[in-house]
């Protein structure tokens, strides 16, 4: 305790912060790479005009107030008040849409990335570029503002997801436009091919101008300025100067916490959202809609299979059934609820019962919809038990994302020798992995740290900033982070395989019934 507290007052520990889709988090970490302090605030997007968005003064108060949260951390745990870290990063919700004018006003809301609103765009990119260009990239959301003759876009003066906004805001990106891995900048061809695509619309601006720029792990991004540490701490306790890691996605800080940035190792993130991340060998042979290309941090092709939807309807579900046990008069923790449910979906049919649930709460552009509605559906003969309720529920959290796996390990023959897991889903021991590995047909492991998050991840890009050997790449200094925390695989169960693979037809099946559900509710 002594040692972490001199740590802390030296100004050697190391601080990441995510804006997640449901909380904001703050992780400060020692030089063993072990957190010693957090602190949090929750949050919620909201509909705007039919836009998923947050505000950006929620954001700043999100970020003031989970940094407060910080401090009391550490005021509690070591008596002193945190003034100096040694390095510190920025993560966010990967994609989106930020257009600024050149005052640096917002020019129309936050788009987050769970908005399903530029097929169009998405379609006409990915066709032009002959590359992947998701419903979620900042570029589809441009070109489709273009397309809807949106009078802002001759405004723009820069683009940018949350991630890379908050570090201006701090310091005076990931999702937004394919890059070249030999380069490891945007890629100059397909530059070129938007810049004439839209040379008829007369814009002041050009495309390379209007986009963040791209640094690769380990290189330095600017330093805390003064305005940037009164923003996050009014107290006025923080003090500037302190370096800044590259900002990067949630995917990305997702990648660095499961240690899963070398070829041949992948990661399933699952929360609010569920994406698996699996580092390739080698191009994919040809382009699909329902796969997006990114990096890792430090510029690896990752082929990325991404769910819109996937907790928020079995945490429904599990909230529904606490809410009756209140009525009947059983007092029962929320940690309880969710391990007990969570466990019993694993005594059920293993294929659910002849139940079928669809969990879209938003679009889900890999079965292709751009609007969502929860249901549940069943034959007279279907077991209708609690154990198959819950069981349904996690299964169909992973279908969507099961349908952009089979395409990278049907038709393109990706391998990836064990998957890591991370994220809410996973916080039950011994379901969420199971659940997976039925799904994915792959081993999954859970690591010990995977609780820590994307707050954690961009923590450990901040150390690797200013590490002492600036040689070692960070593959390898992330095999040292993890020498002591690999988690057991947990391998596919062969009865839980076929009741998934059974569940999985009955959901594609049964999409005609979503899509009604989407025209008429």
């Amino acid at each position: 305790m002594n040692d972490v507290k001199t740590l802390i007052e030296q100004g050697d520990a190391v601080l990441g912060i995510e804006l997640g889709s449901t909380r904001i988090k703050a992780v400060l970490i020692d030089n063993k790479f072990s957190p010693i302090a957090a602190g949090g605030f929750n949050w919620e997007n909201s509909q705007l005009d039919g836009i998923w968005t947050y505000p950006l003064t929620e954001v700043e108060r999100g970020l003031q107030s989970c940094y407060k949260d910080l401090k009391k951390n550490v005021a509690d745990k070591y008596g002193i008040v945190l003034k100096r870290v040694k390095a510190m990063g920025i993560s966010a919700m990967m994609h989106g849409y930020l257009a600024f004018d050149k005052d640096g006003e917002l020019l129309v809301p936050f788009r987050t990335w769970r908005n399903n609103i530029t097929s169009e765009a998405s379609e006409k990119l990915t066709e032009l570029f002959g590359y992947p260009v998701p419903q979620r990239w900042s570029i589809a959301h441009l070109y489709q503002a273009i397309l809807n003759g949106e009078q802002h876009t001759a405004a723009i003066a820069g683009i940018n997801t949350l991630a890379g906004y908050v570090h201006e805001l701090l310091t005076a990106a990931s999702g937004m436009f394919p890059i070249d891995t030999v380069s490891g900048d945007y890629n100059p061809d397909m530059l070129n091919k938007f810049s004439r695509l839209i040379a008829g619309e007369g814009f002041g601006w050009k495309i390379k101008d209007i986009l963040p720029k791209v640094l690769k792990a380990g290189k330095p991004a600017g330093f805390l300025t003064a305005e940037g540490a009164a923003l996050i701490d009014p107290e006025g306790d923080l003090e500037a100067g302190i370096p800044m890691c590259p900002p990067e996605g949630d995917a990305g800080t997702g990648m660095v916490a499961t240690n899963s940035v070398r070829q041949r190792t992948g990661n399933v993130s699952a929360g609010t959202s569920v994406f698996a991340m699996l580092v390739l060998e080698k191009e994919l042979k040809s382009v699909h809609h329902e796969i997006d290309q990114v990096t890792t941090p430090d510029g690896s092709l990752v082929a990325m299979a991404h769910s819109n939807n996937c907790s928020t309807e079995y945490s429904a579900w599990i909230d529904l059934i606490g809410d009756a046990a209140g009525i009947l008069g059983a007092k029962v923790s929320t940690e309880e609820l969710y391990d007990k449910m969570m466990k019993l979906a694993l005594s059920g049919d293993p294929d659910c019962g002849g139940l079928l649930a669809y969990g879209y709460h938003s679009g889900e552009h890999i079965t292709g919809f751009t609007e969502g509605r929860p249901l549940l559906a069943r034959t007279p003969e279907s077991r209708f038990t609690a154990a198959n309720l819950i069981r349904s529920q996690l299964f169909t959290s992973l279908c969507a994302l099961r349908t952009g796996l089979d395409i990278l390990f049907k038709d393109e023959r990706v391998e990836v020798d064990e998957i890591n897991g991370h994220g809410g889903f996973f916080k039950t021991e011994g379901v969420g992995a199971r659940i997976m590995a039925a799904a994915t047909g792959v081993p999954v492991s859970v690591l010990s740290t995977a609780g820590e998050g994307g707050a954690w991840g961009i923590a450990l890009l901040a150390s690797f900033l200013v590490r002492d050997d600036k040689t070692i790449e960070l593959p390898d200094f992330l095999d040292a982070v993890f020498s002591d925390g690999s988690g057991t695989a947990v391998k596919p169960d062969p009865a839980d395989c076929i009741g998934f693979e059974k569940f999985f037809q009955r959901y594609h099946a049964g999409l005609p019934i979503e899509h009604a559900a989407v025209d008429n509710l």
